[in-house]
C-alpha cells in the first residue's frame, strides 16, 4: 500500500558513496530512486528489486525537478540524500568560471533545489534529509578554496534548515567524511594514501547514514564526522581537465 512504502531519493548513485548508500537503503527496505549520469557498470543492483536507476544530469534543473515530482507523486518520499558532488583542486587562479560554476551548482544549488521541491512531502511524512558534506566545510582549504566553500555553504544550509523544519518532524543530518576511496579526486594531482588506515570506504560512509536513520523518533544525530586514522595522500601527475 502507498502509505506503507518508504521511498528514498539518492543523488550521485551511480558509483562511490552514493552507490553504497543506495545499497544500504535497499537493505533497510527503502524503495530507492538513484539519480546518476549513467549506470553502465551495474551500479545499484545490490538492493535487488528495490533500486530504480534514474539517468539524469543533476545540472539539468528542469528535467531533475520533473523527475523528482513524478517520484514524489504518490506521497511516499521519506528520505532525500544529497550526495552528488564534484571537486576541482589547485590554486584558485588556475580554475575557470566553468569549473567554479559546476562545483557551486552541483554541491550547493542542487541540494537546495531538491530540498525545496520535496520539503512539503518530507514534512508530511516526518522525513529526513541527509547531506553528504566534507571535513573541508569546517577548515581552511588552500588548493581547494572553491570546493571547501561549497561544502561550508551546504553545512550552513543544513543547520539552518533543521532549525526551520524541526518542529514539523523533519530531521536534517550532515555527514562529513574525510578522504574516501572514490573517484572524487580524479581531477586532482593527489589521491588517497596506500595504507588502509589512510582512507575511508564508501560503505563506511553509508553505515554512518544508517546509524543516523536508526535512531528513535525524537532523537536527531545532526552531525557526523568520519576520519581515517592516518593522514596520508599520494601525489600523482595532474590529469588534463
Amino acid at each position: 500500500m502507498k502509505e506503507q512504502r518508504k521511498t528514498a531519493i539518492v543523488t550521485g548513485a551511480s558509483g562511490g558513496i552514493g552507490q553504497a548508500i543506495a545499497a544500504m537503503l535497499g537493505g533497510m527496505e527503502y524503495e530507492v530512486y538513484g539519480i546518476g549520469r549513467n549506470f553502465e557498470h551495474g551500479a545499484g543492483e545490490e538492493p535487488g528489486g528495490r533500486f530504480h536507476p534514474v539517468v539524469c544530469d543533476v545540472l539539468d534543473t528542469a528535467k531533475l525537478c520533473g523527475i523528482v515530482k513524478e517520484i514524489a507523486s504518490d506521497g511516499s518520499v521519506r528520505l532525500l540524500v544529497n550526495n552528488a558532488g564534484v571537486a576541482y583542486y589547485g590554486l584558485h587562479e588556475e580554475l575557470n568560471p566553468k569549473k567554479i560554476s559546476e562545483m557551486v551548482r552541483t554541491n550547493l544549488e542542487v541540494p537546495m533545489i531538491l530540498t525545496q521541491q520535496l520539503l512539503r512531502d518530507l514534512k508530511k511524512n516526518k522525513g529526513c534529509i541527509v547531506n553528504i558534506e566534507s571535513v573541508t566545510a569546517r577548515q581552511s582549504n588552500p588548493h581547494g578554496c572553491a570546493y571547501g566553500a561549497t561544502k561550508a555553504g551546504l553545512l550552513s544550509f543544513s543547520h539552518s534548515l533543521f532549525d526551520e523544519a524541526r518542529k514539523y518532524g523533519v530531521s536534517v543530518v550532515s555527514i562529513s567524511p574525510d578522504m574516501t576511496k572514490t573517484a572524487l579526486y580524479r581531477n586532482a594531482d593527489f589521491t588517497v594514501g596506500e595504507e588502509a588506515e589512510s582512507y575511508l570506504l564508501p560503505e563506511e560512509v553509508a553505515e554512518a547514514v544508517a546509524f543516523a536513520l536508526r535512531q528513535r523518533e525524537g532523537l536527531v544525530v545532526s552531525d557526523i564526522t568520519l576520519r581515517p586514522q592516518l593522514h596520508r595522500i599520494v601525489k600523482r601527475p595532474r590529469r588534463p581537465q
